[in-house]
């Protein structure tokens, strides 16, 4: 179908909407120079489009461009010719990850959804995505995150909701901006405690996953102002597990070590045993001084968030003997003294409902 001057009227300080014209093709030709010059912002949304046409790099000062709703296969390798392509929006079509030029990952894009399609992995090319900012995924088939996300430095909003991701890769601790995590809707069974680096998070959401608890170091999230967790097993029942695997011989004498100070230095060992001594974590209870390192009891304890909500998070402890007495009562958990709860300044909403 061509477009003629007078057909293009969606066209406004640099915007051209051509979407629900029933568009099968895009003929270009009687379009002026300067109006393909001044386009920024394209959108062909709602039309019948099955690959995006290679005449859209004819915009060559393009930054954002909307394909959505189209039943797209095929993304052209012309895109890569859009040197100034921010912004691509093309949800609810039929891609999947063959369907991508393999220079795809040399665009400068900040921002892209590709929701309600059809991938079952992440291209290789979105690792390259420098300055990719937005990645929203929802609605796909992806059975998992590839650790490669951590290439993603700039990255501030991640969307993978609806999808059939069975694990959160510890990798995704490593992107210094990421302010938003939505991982609904998937078969998430645990968070890695890694995530605790995620120092710009404000914003994590969980709910209708498989998670039975939480580990305790999401409360160092000190930034979290929004968790969002219902429609999961720990919020209408808990798994309580202690399992303990007997100390080694090194694990006793590294714990003896550092529970009571002897002096030791790179003269006195080999440089792994320096190595191992450095790996020693302190046992979380209050009222114990040991450390541990390969050995210890997994023990899940309620934790107040807000002084209204009771979330069951994971500790790690020396030993069984660290363990309440009454720790198997969690209304007796809840009053003993070394309760641990998160002010309401510091998670403003937790929705478990």
């Amino acid at each position: 179908m061509d477009l003629h001057e007078g057909a293009a009227n969606g066209h406004c300080e640099g915007v051209l909407d051509l979407s629900r014209r029933n568009l099968n093709s895009l003929s270009l030709v009687n379009i002026s120079e300067e109006r393909k010059r001044d386009t920024k912002q394209l959108c062909l949304s709602f039309n019948r489009l099955a690959s995006l046409p290679g005449s859209v790099c004819m915009f060559y000062n393009l930054e954002f461009l909307d394909i959505s709703n189209n039943g797209l296969s095929v993304i052209c390798e012309d895109i890569t010719r859009l040197t100034k392509l921010r912004t691509l929006i093309s949800k609810n079509n039929r891609l999947d990850e063959f369907s991508l030029p393999k220079e795809f990952g040399s665009l400068p894009l900040e921002v892209l959804n590709l929701s309600g399609n059809r991938f079952e992995e992440m291209p290789a090319q979105f690792m390259k995505l420098q300055r990719l900012q937005s990645l929203s995924l929802g609605g796909n088939r992806l059975q998992s995150i590839p650790a490669e996300i951590e290439n993603l430095t700039s990255l501030e909003l991640l969307y993978l909701g609806g999808n059939l991701i069975t694990s959160i890769p510890p990798e995704l601790a490593n992107l210094p901006y990421l302010s938003y995590l939505v991982l609904c809707d998937n078969r998430i069974q645990g968070v890695p405690p890694q995530l605790t680096r995620l120092h710009s998070l404000r914003s994590l959401s969980l709910h209708n996953n498989l998670l039975t608890y939480l580990p305790r170091e999401i409360l160092s999230l000190v930034h979290l102002q929004e968790l969002s967790l219902r429609g999961n097993p720990l919020v209408v029942r808990f798994v309580k597990e202690m399992t303990y695997d007997p100390p080694s011989l090194l694990e006793l004498a590294g714990r003896t070590i550092k529970s009571r100070n002897v002096p030791y230095s790179p003269c006195d060992m080999p440089c792994h045993l320096l190595h191992y001594l450095d790996l020693a974590s302190k046992c979380p209870n209050p009222k114990c001084a040991g450390v541990y390192f390969d050995s210890c009891v997994r023990h899940i304890k309620f934790v107040d968030f807000c002084g209204k909500y009771r979330l069951p998070l994971m500790h790690y402890l020396c030993s069984p003997e660290c363990t309440s007495p009454c720790s198997s009562n969690p209304q007796s958990d809840a009053e003993s003294e070394d309760e641990i709860s998160v002010p309401a300044d510091r998670l403003q909403k937790v929705l478990l409902g």
